[in-house]
């Protein structure tokens, strides 16, 4: 970090179990930070804890109210008038499906998690971080800006969790609290060797008519997906995002994180709709 980062505080990571969320720990340890680790496994915490001494394991379920009542009442025990230093609203699945066939209970699972949850988390850390003069950080995705086919669910909540994100930075400029957008592309995470099998079973669940009308698809998204995997980077990346934005003195409002999450963002913004979804056409080998 620069001359004019922040100094080290305590940080609150949610999802901290694998991928960004425990790269994003390590990191932030390794630089001093004090870090609660949220997890639904204590035996994850539990390995995070063995990992450095600045971490601890936060039992923190984003979808159920009570564990995260609890943690907040955790975290502020220990913390005292200190408060919070930062939240990183990291936890997030990926689900997806043909709209026409979407199961409403698995869309209702999909904004639990990656929408829902992240607003109750930092409504319920929020006085810590007024009283830490801290900043909070949302893990989107670049598919928060440009939504695919199969993985509109997914999408949805990428879209809704940017808007959150553009409400409370507007809503607490007057507090001089700052929020940042992080919109990583392909990382190199274990999602890659649970999308194929998820894939293929959503597929396969399909009525005739759904693999049908949508079978090809999905198989197109699927092969794209793995694909991708080849030029994922590593999750460290976005771990240094993360630590910019909440230590910079001049922090971004968003992270645009691994090439091809540059490239999906210039044709979201340059692109009219229709060529847009040509050009994801093609580049599924659907056109």
């Amino acid at each position: 970090m620069g001359a004019d980062s922040q100094p080290r505080s305590a940080v609150v990571i949610t999802g901290a179990s694998s991928g960004i969320g425990r790269a994003t720990a390590l990191h932030l340890a390794k630089l001093g930070h004090r870090v609660f680790a949220g997890v639904r496994n204590p035996a994850d915490g539990a390995a995070l804890e063995a990992a450095s001494p600045q971490i601890a394991g936060l039992r923190l379920d984003v979808a159920d109210a009570a564990s995260i009542d609890a943690a907040a009442q955790r975290v502020a025990a220990e913390l005292g008038a200190a408060g919070l230093g930062g939240l990183v609203n990291n936890a997030g699945i990926a689900l997806g499906g043909p709209i026409e066939f979407l199961s409403l209970d698995e869309l209702r699972r999909q904004l639990e998690v990656n929408l829902i949850g992240p607003v109750a988390v930092t409504q319920a850390f929020l006085p810590l971080i007024r009283r830490g003069a801290g900043r909070i950080v949302l893990v989107s995705s670049i598919g928060g800006r440009i939504a695919q086919p199969i993985i509109g669910p997914y999408a949805a909540s990428k879209f809704g969790l940017e808007a959150i994100g553009d409400a409370l930075r507007q809503e607490l400029r007057p507090s001089k609290l700052h929020v940042a957008v992080i919109e990583p592309g392909a990382i190199a995470t274990r999602i890659f060797e649970k999308s194929r099998p998820y894939g293929d079973d959503v597929i396969a669940k399909l009525p005739e008519e759904g693999r049908r009308l949508y079978g090809a698809m999905g198989k197109a998204v699927l092969d794209a997906f793995s694909a991708m995997e080849r030029s994922a980077i590593p999750p460290e990346r976005v771990a240094l995002a993360i630590e910019h934005a909440l230590t910079s003195a001049r922090p971004k409002t968003r992270y645009l994180v691994g090439p091809d999450a540059r490239i999906q963002a210039v044709l979201a913004w340059l692109l009219p709709d229709r060529a847009r979804d040509w050009v994801i056409a093609r580049f599924l080998g659907l056109s």
